[in-house]
């Protein structure tokens, strides 16, 4: 097997870390770079947060800072679901230090160095890392082999009723990687709602082993509040979805879809538009993840989390 060289852009944010552990436990990619935004909470958060989870792991995985802020609109974190450090106040070793230099530096170095559809990049916060790296350099788009990102919403939101939070954090970001011309694949709020972590799956996970990656995992579950939308059955992994997509697309379901967002100022900034059926002539540029086996994704993670130190 060849592992698949790998970008991870990233707000650590407890579904950020399950995602990070996901990665960096799995041989099916080459995770040559983990960057990070400002997104669930603020960059020296998510920062020191990702630092921590990849320093937990023993990998040997640059951690670079990234953008702090929107490329326009103000910044809204999510502190009310991940606590105000982004791990629901869960301590762990801070990891090494991060890199030298700025992640869209970074991703662009590692692009261009790539060869042409060399190099996977998962977004698990808002796209402004990537956005500006894929605005600055178009024609980087070619070296990229797939864009897998955990955003969007067919239906109502979780930030407000039209807009998922990744999407409305940056909907210009976003506008830009839609329109890049690389392979697009969407884990949008319908399909991430399907990897429901409850009580029983944090009893599974912590019966897997007992290394120190997976029960910092296990103890994240139980510092995260379950959401809303699941009637309060438990909370959803999100960002590990768009992962395992990336490790074990047979996991999942799919459909072609034109995928946009509204970059408008009203109610509706940050709604991603996902048409099914070529309305108006326009050609699917995305992927979306529909269905998820959700037996099989805990499997899945529950085996490579007890694989990590």
């Amino acid at each position: 097997m060849t592992a698949r060289p790998t970008i991870i852009d990233c707000d650590p944010g407890t579904d950020d870390a399950i995602a990070l552990f996901l990665a960096l436990a799995s041989p099916e990619l080459d995770v040559r770079l983990v960057s990070v935004v400002g997104g669930n909470v603020g960059l020296d958060h998510t920062l020191r947060n990702a630092r921590a989870v990849v320093g937990l792991t023993g990998r040997a995985v640059p951690v670079v800072a990234g953008a702090d802020r929107p490329l326009l609109g103000r910044f809204v974190p999510a502190a009310h679901v991940h606590g105000a450090d982004g791990l629901g106040g869960l301590a762990l070793p801070g990891g090494p230090a991060a890199a030298p230099g700025i992640a869209v530096d970074a991703i662009r170095s590692l692009l261009r160095a790539a060869p042409p559809r060399g190099v996977t990049l998962i977004g698990l916060g808002p796209a402004t890392n990537l956005g500006l790296a894929l605005a600055v350099e178009p024609a980087l788009a070619g070296r990229v082999a797939e864009i897998v990102l955990m955003t969007g919403a067919q239906g109502e939101g979780n930030v407000t009723p039209a807009a998922e939070f990744n999407a409305y954090n940056d909907p210009e970001a976003l506008a830009v990687v839609l329109g890049c011309g690389a392979p697009v694949t969407l884990a949008t709020l319908e399909v991430t709602h399907q990897a429901l972590c409850r009580a029983e799956e944090i009893a599974a996970l912590r019966a897997a082993g007992d290394g120190a990656c997976l029960r910092a995992a296990a103890a994240i579950w139980e510092r995260t509040p379950p959401a809303s939308r699941s009637g309060g059955l438990g909370m959803a992994q999100h960002d590990a979805c768009a992962v395992a997509w990336a490790v074990a697309p047979h996991l999942f379901k799919s459909v072609e879809v034109f995928a946009e967002v509204d970059c408008g100022p009203g109610p509706g900034r940050g709604r991603t538009v996902l048409a099914q059926w070529a309305r108006g002539g326009r050609a699917a540029n995305a992927r979306m993840l529909t269905e998820l086996d959700s037996a099989a994704f805990f499997t899945l993670l529950n085996a490579r989390l007890a694989a990590l130190p």
